[in-house]
């Protein structure tokens, strides 16, 4: 996804200190730190950027990113990685590997044959289940969900929800499609979300307006137990000029409790041309929402949502195309660690960023 905020980007990685909560959070938040990844890095051959999704493995306590680089500079791709985070800070991001995500029939994918955008651990497995947005230029090509083995072998892919396939007037649009993947109830749920409205569910968000987003709940074998209509928020202001580029959507999702399959943590990703990007967290829940699978968005009782944090309230050295979000270690007296990464789109006035909050969230 191409977004989105002119930034310095910094010649080192460099840690920033502790702020106070967000005053408009209806939790309990703190920064802890922000790592910037120096631009241009190569790693094993490959160049490091384009990170649109992160989650740590609970088995060994390591970091996998994905990267949404579509074969232009290097094969499709995914990294490993070591991150320090504690409840006194964030440190350095180490990369310990890199491997291409391979199609079925072992080799690389070609130049613009894919999209990345997501990755979760499987936690009943240790695979990797990544999500790619699809396209509708030069031709329709549907999104999808995929495994892949610690080395990028193909394991295997979900079947998709009809109303997600792309037709010429149905489906998701060009380059809003599966950003967001979590697993959910223990492992037992695979959640996906769109970035905007399907071409059926109306226009997307204004600086007037916000829109209907959906997001998907599958088995692991992926039979489609519901849908439900999540409320995005309307574009936080006007761009400048008035007619330049903005948006608004679903960027990342996560399980607010592993074991809970009703609520989830979302990023909502805003951009608007001459002003920059505005990136919150809500927490988002099922419970007493319409299931809209294969019904019109216009009388569903939406999804209830609360601000979580406000990354403009913090700290930070740029609010930049934050794309990722995961938990990581808990830590003392009742936190725990949030990681969000953000995408440069391998640009030279963007970043790629590492932010980790420390969270008193209640179970």
């Amino acid at each position: 996804m191409s977004a989105r905020l002119t930034a310095a980007a910094a010649a080192t990685i460099f840690t920033i200190g502790l702020t106070a909560a967000p005053a408009a959070a209806t939790q309990d938040v703190r920064l802890l730190g922000e790592t910037i990844v120096p631009r241009g890095l190569v790693f094993e051959g490959t160049t490091v950027g384009g990170l649109s999704g992160i989650d740590r493995d609970p088995r060994t306590g390591d970091y996998v990113f994905i990267s949404d680089d579509r074969s232009s500079l290097q094969p499709a791709r995914f990294y490993t990685a070591k991150i320090d985070v504690n409840a006194r800070g964030l440190g350095a991001v180490r990369f310990t590997g890199t491997h291409p995500l391979l199609q079925p029939d072992g080799t690389t994918y070609p130049k613009d044959a894919v999209d990345p955008e997501e990755i979760r651990v499987d936690p009943w497995t240790g695979r990797y289940t990544w999500t790619q947005e699809g396209g509708r230029a030069p031709a329709p090509l549907d999104p999808s969900i995929r495994i892949a083995s610690k080395t990028g072998q193909f394991a295997g892919e979900l079947p998709l929800p009809k109303n997600l396939h792309v037709t010429a007037t149905t489906g998701p649009r060009a380059n809003l499609a599966l950003e967001g993947l979590t697993y959910a109830a223990a492992g037992a749920l695979v959640v996906t979300s769109v970035e905007a409205p399907l071409l059926q569910d109306g226009p997307v968000p204004t600086p007037t307006s916000g829109a209907l987003s959906r997001i998907t709940v599958q088995t692991r074998t992926g039979q489609v137990l519901a849908q439900y209509a999540y409320p995005v928020e309307p574009i936080f202001t006007q761009p400048v000029p008035p007619t330049a580029a903005a948006d608004n959507g679903i960027s990342a999702i996560v399980a607010a409790d592993p074991l809970d399959p009703t609520r989830f943590l979302v990023v909502e990703r805003s951009f608007a041309t001459g002003v920059g990007n505005k990136i919150r967290i809500f927490e988002a829940s099922t419970r007493g929402a319409t299931n809209v699978y294969d019904k019109d968005l216009a009388k569903a009782k939406p999804m209830r949502k609360k601000l979580i944090a406000d990354l403009s309230r913090f700290k930070l050295s740029t609010v930049d195309n934050i794309e990722g979000i995961t938990w990581g270690p808990g830590l003392p007296r009742g936190e725990r660690s949030l990681l969000l990464v953000s995408d440069d789109n391998f640009s030279a006035t963007q970043v790629t960023q590492i932010v980790a909050l420390a969270v008193r969230y209640p179970q």
